[in-house]
């Protein structure tokens, strides 16, 4: 949990684990199922936990080890019944309770910062939110949302269990010391 690299091709991935991400996250906006699951093919030999990002069905298909949904997306009830580690986005502590009582398996929290990777973004909610969210759940909290190797460290400090990154995913060494020497 400690490294999550946002990725859409097998070849960041690879680079990503490489650099010690612990999970990779699939993540293909606007895409089908079945393409999801062409681009899928290969991830699941990585040997990294492998997510993917808003298709429970995809997930299942590429027996994945788990599925991410954020606030509007279906299939949580699916991703519980499969068995599937269930990642659900919040921006709130209201928002992670609910999702813990949901059946979340961890609750991805943000954007801490804001972040150029998602335009319709929520506003930050900043190492204090963070913190609150960490507080508030007994679930494992993943800090998203403009994390790069200068603060990844300081998620970690405000309890986070680890940190999900886009743009940085192939700092994933960089992210790794930066983790390491907040522990």
């Amino acid at each position: 949990m400690r490294l999550h690299a946002i990725v859409e091709d097998i070849e960041t991935a690879r680079v990503a684990i490489g650099g010690g991400a612990t999970v990779v996250q699939l993540r293909l906006k606007g895409r089908t199922t079945d393409e999801i699951v062409v681009a899928g093919a290969g991830f699941r030999e990585l040997g990294a936990t492998f997510v993917v990002n808003d298709d429970v069905e995809a997930a299942i298909r590429l027996a994945a080890d788990g599925a991410h949904l954020g606030r509007s997306d279906s299939g949580v009830e699916r991703a519980v019944e499969a068995g599937l580690v269930l990642g659900l986005s919040a921006g709130s502590v209201e928002e992670a309770v609910a999702a813990e009582a949901r059946g979340a398996s961890y609750v991805g929290a943000g954007p801490v910062w804001a972040t150029p990777s998602k335009t319709d973004a929520d506003p930050p909610i900043g190492l204090d939110g963070l913190r609150a969210i960490c507080a508030a759940v007994a679930i494992p909290v993943v800090a998203i949302g403009g994390v790069d190797v200068s603060n990844a460290g300081s998620c970690i400090e405000a309890g986070a269990a680890g940190v999900a990154v886009i743009r940085a995913a192939r700092q994933a060494r960089e992210l790794r010391e930066a983790i390491g020497a907040a522990l």
